[in-house]
């Protein structure tokens, strides 16, 4: 398609979904969170440092050969998240929210935010959006939270399955 732009002002294609990672701290976890998004072409966002280089050897092998398929982006924090997916919904994934991530109903170029593995979102930007902070039901409460990997992969099928375009 002939934007009338050079090819290095051409805006991206708009994402059917964006998964973000505020400050990772386990990099096998977001290695696999880059395989799943690879797989789904969804860009995913590093918010923020991370607590390992994202060149490092350990990530690029949790995505095996995929790596050169992420559509890894960068943001310094939250807000320059946001002004850069300025029409997007956030939603706020923690284990202190009430509502379940069934309950929404998902759209187009939304955005699924997730926490560090150790302590997750500050509580106070979940209160803050408190509509838009979710949760992942457990029946066990002995059990703090999900494995990160595994806490993005189910947001991201349920909000593809909503979609009508789980593969």
């Amino acid at each position: 398609m002939d934007t009338g732009l050079p090819e290095s002002e051409t805006p991206p294609p708009l994402s059917l979904l964006h998964v973000a990672l505020v400050k990772p701290e386990i990099h096998p976890n977001t290695g696999n969170i880059a395989r799943l998004c690879a797989a789904n072409r969804l860009p995913l966002h590093i918010v923020g440092v991370p607590r390992f280089r994202i060149d490092d050897r350990s990530v690029r092998r949790a995505g095996l050969d995929y790596w050169p398929h992420v559509d890894l982006r960068r943001s310094r924090n939250l807000e320059d998240l946001r002004l850069s997916l300025e029409s997007s919904g956030f939603y706020y994934f923690s284990a202190r929210a009430e509502r379940a991530y069934t309950d929404v109903k998902y759209r187009a170029g939304d955005c699924l935010v997730f926490g560090p593995e150790s302590k997750g979102l500050p509580q106070e930007l979940l209160l803050a959006d408190w509509e838009h902070a979710l949760r992942i039901p457990m029946r066990s409460t002995h059990v703090r939270s999900l494995n990160l990997a595994t806490a993005v992969s189910i947001a991201v099928y349920e909000a593809l399955r909503q979609f009508g375009r789980p593969a």
